[in-house]
Parts: C-alpha cells; structure tokens; sequence
C-alpha cells in the first residue's frame, strides 16, 4: 500500500510543490499558467482532479450539444485512463490510480496525462462553448 509518505516523496521526485492542505489531500500548484490539480487519497483509490473550464450559467442543453460530443469524443480517444466530466458549471479532468499497487511511474505519467490534455484541448473546447450574448 502507497502511504503519504511515498506520495510526498513522488511529488519531490515529479519536482512539483505539492502543498497538503489537509490529511490525505494535497494541490499540486497550476504549471504554465494552467490550473492546479487536486490529489486525493481516498483508499483504495487516489484521485486526480483539475479543473478545466466554466460553463456558461445560462447556456442550455443544446447549444452545448458539440461540446459534449467532443468531451465524449476526447474521452474515448485522448484520455485513456482518466475522463473529463461536468459537476455544476464546471469542466473537470481526472484520473483514479489504484493505492495499492501505485508506484512514481504511475502518478507521473496520470499528472503529465492531465496537465498535457486540458493544455492541448482547452482552446478547441473553448470554441464549442456559446458565449452568453449569443443566440
């Protein structure tokens, strides 16, 4: 079983600065000028979160039809283990790794996976989202 103490060793190796904010749970700072990932040990699993962009409010269902189509899309073909979902207003990206058996390789290539794939998809996403004033 992975313990803190081997997660906060990978984040010195992945050479991020990894802040626990409380037990079991750390944020790993935005890169870049992305976003900050979310890491969260919840046993059996750990998860990875980022956010990745706000949903118009007012925008409803169907003018976001090719939006979803394309998260679905990406999910499908991009983002092998991990997903992209909505909670609220917000675009999420994440990742789930088992604790028992995660090792440095693992964690570094799910956080590169994230960070890689909300930079790169990000400005193509962007374009299938409405803007309020359109309509």
């Amino acid at each position: 079983m992975t313990t803190y103490d081997d997660l906060e060793s990978y984040f010195i190796r992945m050479g991020v600065a990894a802040e626990q904010v409380e037990e079991g749970m750390w944020v790993i700072p935005p890169a870049d000028g992305g976003a900050p990932v979310g890491v969260r040990a919840e046993p059996p699993l750990l998860l990875l979160r980022m956010k990745v962009m706000e949903l118009p409010r007012d925008a409803d269902d169907t003018r976001l039809a090719a939006f979803y189509r394309r998260l679905l899309e990406l999910n499908a073909t991009d983002i092998v283990h991990g997903s992209y979902g909505i909670e609220a207003d917000q675009v999420v990206l994440s990742h789930a790794l088992e604790l028992d058996t995660l090792d440095f390789e693992e964690l570094r290539s799910a956080y590169e996976s994230l960070t890689m794939a909300a930079s790169s998809h990000l400005p193509g996403l962007a374009q299938l989202v409405p803007v309020a004033h359109e309509g």
